[in-house]
């Protein structure tokens, strides 16, 4: 049976990108795989219009980490926000020199990374792939302020507050202050609540309805966190108001949006 010649090609790149764990040049890719330059600037862009891969400011393609350990083949919204955020969370990390983290509900209403971009600092704040607590996380915390009444109801009954570090609150009472401090102020702070060590501040992103889509995180070591939490508050909540923009949200049309 004969190979499709244009799927081929895309899977040879997909492939010849996963293996590299540095961002390779333009020049490279066409030199690694031999294909004609006007047909690789073609594939490179579907690809990087569709979230699978990223170019960044020095013309260099690097696969989507979250696809290095196998595909999710995620569309619709997710690929979506993907494309309008990595921009400016590259730039809320070149602005602020820290951590920028992505993340939506999972099912449970805890928070689920969908991209990150890391600090250059050679001491950084970084986390994995697993799903971050609604009660004790900064992005779960924004994620679960904007939930339902009902919702937060359903969170509370099924989880059990467990602390994570001596600073963890783990009275549900507590929390729902600190969830109404969140919609109040807009935006979202932790201090080694979740880890010893590091600190975030986070702001909701919203869709084209006003609705709570995404959160969007700058985190840090705690002492630089000290040292620049007005910077920080101010870089996120720029990119969070950039990428809501980006995703249709207009607030002089959505005046009272609260989920």
């Amino acid at each position: 049976m004969n190979n499709v010649k244009s799927a081929e090609r895309v899977l040879d790149l997909l492939e010849l990108l996963s293996m590299n764990q540095r961002p390779m040049r333009f020049n490279e890719i066409a030199v690694s795989l031999g294909y004609p330059k006007s047909s690789l600037h073609g594939l490179l862009a579907t690809l990087v219009n569709r979230s699978y891969v990223v170019r960044d400011d020095g013309d260099r393609y690097a696969l989507v980490d979250s696809f290095r350990d196998g595909f999710n083949w995620i569309g619709g919204f997710e690929a979506v926000l993907r494309r309008h955020a990595i921009p400016i969370m590259t730039a809320a990390r070149d602005a602020s020199g820290e951590t920028v983290f992505l993340s939506i509900r999972d099912a449970n209403h805890d928070a689920r990374l969908v991209h990150k971009v890391v600090s250059r600092q050679p001491i950084r704040y970084d986390s994995g792939n697993e799903a971050l607590p609604g009660y004790a996380s900064v992005m779960g915390r924004v994620l679960l302020a904007y939930a339902s009444p009902e919702e937060v109801d359903a969170y509370f009954e099924r989880t059990e507050l467990r602390r994570f570090t001596d600073k963890t609150l783990t009275e549900e009472s507590a929390i729902r202050l600190v969830l109404e401090d969140i919609r109040q102020r807009g935006y979202g702070i932790i201090e080694e609540e979740y880890t010893i060590g590091g600190c975030g501040i986070a702001a909701p992103v919203r869709d084209r309805a006003g609705r709570v889509v995404a959160v969007l995180d700058i985190a840090t070591v705690t002492q630089r966190y000290e040292l620049r939490k007005s910077e920080m508050l101010a870089c996120v909540l720029a990119a969070a108001t950039e990428l809501s923009a980006k995703l249709g949200y207009a607030p002089d049309t959505n005046i009272g949006a609260k989920k």
